[in-house]
């Protein structure tokens, strides 16, 4: 098999060297609807730099209409206002990211963002506001800043349902802004806020429908707020049991925020989304599948077919910001070789340098072959770098594949905020 496998690598293989020589790969991601990109781990700037290469391109080539990440939406939608424009959002990049402070902070505040956010900000200016490109979160982690950016929002417009939302989050209260003790409060004791807050986000998706043109997104982000603070409670309700759960409450909000926001933009509207390759490439051709997981690129694909094209990425050896435990200082750290018999070795094997593949052409040995597949998180450790491989058939799991024989970890904005 490994000779097969060797064989449809060097047939398939395109040298790589970013989306100006990448022709078939923009026409066949322009065709669709949600592109989206992934990465092998938060903190490499390689995957970041070419995300956003290829980002630039599809919006100012191809007219998609928003990038949509896997960050929380309050600090997303700060970023939003500033690439849009408006002076709400900061007077330059660094700025705009100052809401990023929730670890890890350098996987949002961080120089290769900073440009992006830039382009962006140019690519807007003088554009009418219906014709600007967004920049926001999909991700539900921010349970209580979301409740605040509510709060916030109702008060400054009278006869708003502020009393409404006081009352939904009064619930939450006794818990004192912790997570875990409100998932075990909610879990074991039956002391959860869901009725509450699914009455919220139902009287804000209907006061947005109503919001006259200069308050649209303004509502937009009080609904999309209200569904954050939905999919939190139901995420911190469910971790506690330590099962597929949490991640499937996760990944189903991710899907249904981006249905939000496309329908937020109107009829043919077209998203760029960038996550976690566990998250964008389609969980059947792993062993995610086996433990009951699903994920948003299998949810898309199973919802809207062909108007999904996921891009995968991964690498050899190279370096990465990460931290060793959750909430730990952040460091930058070497990724090892990859393990033998995994995509990256075979990829390197069959070439040291950096590859394009693009599937759904005539079958190959690809086609049934699983591999372990390099997936490093927010924690790492170069020592037990053998846990972090998911067995993958690639071909089945993305609709292309970039691969980077060498990576370097990512610039963080700010060394005091990532560096310690």
């Amino acid at each position: 098999m490994e000779d097969a496998v060797l064989k449809a690598i060097g047939k398939l293989a395109r040298p790589y060297r970013g989306p100006d020589g990448a022709r078939e790969l923009l026409a066949r991601a322009s065709r669709a609807d949600y592109v989206l990109l992934g990465e092998a781990s938060h903190g490499t700037t390689d995957y970041y730099a070419d995300r956003a290469a290829l980002t630039k391109r599809l919006i100012a080539d191809h007219g998609f209409r928003f990038v949509a990440v896997e960050g929380d939406w309050p600090s997303c939608f700060t970023l939003n206002r500033y690439v849009k424009g408006h002076s709400d959002g900061g007077a330059d990049a660094r700025s705009a990211l100052r809401d990023f402070e929730r670890w890890p902070a350098w996987m949002w505040a961080n120089r290769d963002i900073a440009e992006l956010a830039d382009w962006l900000r140019a690519y807007n200016a003088g554009r009418a506001e219906a014709d600007k490109a967004g920049f926001y979160g999909i991700d539900v982690y921010s349970l209580w800043e979301s409740m605040d950016a509510i709060l916030r929002y109702l008060e400054a417009r009278p006869g708003s349902d502020l009393e409404a939302a006081k009352r939904a989050f009064a619930c939450f209260e006794p818990h004192g802004e912790d997570e875990q003790r409100y998932g075990a409060a909610a879990a074991l004791y039956g002391e959860g806020c869901e009725d509450e807050v699914v009455e919220l986000l139902r009287r804000l998706q209907d006061k947005r429908k109503e919001a006259d043109a200069g308050d649209r997104e303004g509502a937009l982000s009080a609904e999309m707020n209200a569904l954050a603070v939905r999919g939190a409670e139901a995420y911190y309700r469910t971790m506690i049991r330590h099962d597929a759960e949490s991640w499937n409450v996760r990944d189903r909000h991710m899907v249904e925020a981006l249905e939000r926001l496309s329908a937020f933009h109107g009829p043919g509207a077209r998203a760029v989304v960038w996550a976690h390759n566990t998250h964008i490439g389609d969980a059947r051709a792993t062993d995610m599948a086996a433990d009951g997981m699903v994920n948003v690129g299998q949810l898309l694909r199973e919802k809207r077919g062909e108007a999904v094209f996921a891009v995968g990425y991964g690498s050899y050896a190279g370096t990465v910001v990460a931290g060793k435990d959750w909430g730990a200082p952040a460091e930058e750290m070497p990724v090892p070789q990859a393990i033998a018999g995994s995509w990256e070795e075979r990829l390197h094997r069959s070439g040291a340098w950096d590859k394009l593949l693009l599937f759904g052409g005539d079958a190959t040995a690809l086609d049934e072959t699983e591999l372990g597949h390099r997936a490093i998180g927010v924690v790492y450790r170069p020592s037990s770098e053998r846990g972090n491989y998911v067995p993958t058939v690639i071909p089945k799991r993305y609709d292309a594949f970039i691969y980077f024989d060498r990576t370097r970890a990512l610039s963080p904005l700010s060394a005091e905020r990532a560096y310690r």
